[in-house]
């Protein structure tokens, strides 16, 4: 039987911890700051249930085959008890995280040989611990490499499209462009298709831009019919519509990954010569608003 823990049963751990816990292969373990009785998941599908092993202790756990790290950016360190009592030598860890730098984040923690960067793509909400509404079908998107198809058949018994990309990195930065421009409702706390207008308009299209070009300096192939998308997603953006994560964190004042999203387009533009003021100005604004911020640099 192969052995899966998942570190964070947030919306999206908890989501793919109940997924995982379908099949009968695979025993399913959770490690939560606190006890959950239950997972139930209400997806496209239908309404899954689980009753995985609940972990709230580090010295409670053992080696497994496979981590799936589900945490914010921002708890990469906090992870490392969990880490070394979880991790054996052959054991696989998945990092399931915002953003385009997870090696970076968990290279000092796990060896990166053993590490699987995921792009993960799965629009789902927590209601009360354990409770979890996935309001569309997940997309998983993971690297080539030695552990990437193992990681991909984990799921091919769920609703969540996992697969390997060769060009892994466009994958990253085409979602973290789409994320991008997130962070203007998450400061003003409005939805941005009822206050829109063209200056408004001009200051997404620069957002969207900028974050564009440093993804492109990196590498990747982030089509100029993504930005478009994205603009025309915050431009249809309904009253009382939240714009991701960063804005329900920020509602209800939790940390925010505003690193993970927006201030890595301004650390990594500032490598590559880019200039990106629109960013690194509502990167400081939002920092500045009161919210409790954690820097990743």
């Amino acid at each position: 039987m192969t052995s899966i823990a998942v570190i964070g049963p947030g919306a999206i751990g908890g989501t793919l911890a109940a997924w995982l816990a379908q099949s009968p292969a695979f025993n399913v373990s959770v490690c939560a700051r606190t006890p959950i009785a239950d997972l139930l998941v209400e997806t496209p599908q239908g309404t899954i249930a689980a009753t995985p092993k609940v972990l709230t202790e580090p010295s409670e756990a053992r080696p497994v085959d496979w981590v799936i790290v589900a945490t914010k950016t921002y708890s990469a360190d906090a992870t490392a008890p969990w880490l070394t009592a979880l991790c054996g030598p052959d054991t696989r860890v998945a990092i399931v995280q915002n953003g385009v730098e997870h090696v970076r984040l968990f290279a000092h923690l796990v060896p990166e040989e053993q590490l699987i960067p995921v792009m993960i793509n799965l629009p789902a909400s927590r209601s009360a611990p354990g409770r979890i509404v996935q309001s569309r079908h997940g997309i998983i998107a993971v690297p080539t490499g030695p552990n990437s198809e193992a990681f991909v058949d984990l799921f091919a018994h769920t609703e969540i499209e996992a697969a390997v990309h060769a060009d892994f990195l466009s994958q990253l930065w085409v979602k973290l462009t789409g994320n991008s421009a997130a962070i203007v409702p998450a400061l003003t706390l409005r939805a941005t298709g009822p206050v829109w207008s063209e200056d408004l308009a001009d200051i997404i299209r620069a957002i969207v831009d900028e974050c564009a070009a440093v993804g492109r300096a990196e590498g990747a192939d982030v089509p100029q019919s993504v930005v478009e998308a994205t603009i025309d997603n915050m431009r249809n953006m309904k009253e009382g519509a939240l714009s991701g994560s960063i804005h329900a964190d920020r509602l209800a004042g939790n940390p925010m990954e505003i690193d993970a999203r927006n201030g890595v387009i301004v650390r990594l533009g500032k490598k590559h010569g880019i200039a990106t003021p629109a960013n690194r100005m509502l990167v400081t604004l939002l920092a500045a608003s009161g919210t409790p911020w954690i820097s990743e640099a």
